[in-house]
């Protein structure tokens, strides 16, 4: 596909959160590792996100970093490989 071919299509994505599961650390922070799948016209991919966060005074979100890994077999057991050997 030609690189301009790319930015005339239209770049709509909507995201969906599958699951999610969260973990507080320190006085305000967290870290959520959640399972989600982003919708386009050329269809849909799924994804792992780890993302770290903390909460405003008012008990709302904001997120501040955020890592991406492709549901794919092989990467997931690379990474469940290297978390063992920590």
């Amino acid at each position: 596909m030609d690189y301009d071919d790319r930015s005339k299509r239209e770049s709509k994505v909507e995201f969906e959160t599958i699951r999610a599961e969260k973990i507080n650390f320190g006085r305000n922070n967290f870290l959520e590792v959640a399972r989600k799948r982003a919708k386009t016209a050329d269809g849909t991919n799924e994804f792992i996100s780890v993302s770290r966060g903390y909460y405003l005074p008012d008990k709302s979100e904001r997120f501040k970093r955020s890592l991406t890994i492709p549901d794919d077999p092989e990467i997931r057991a690379f990474i469940a490989e290297k978390i063992k050997t920590l």
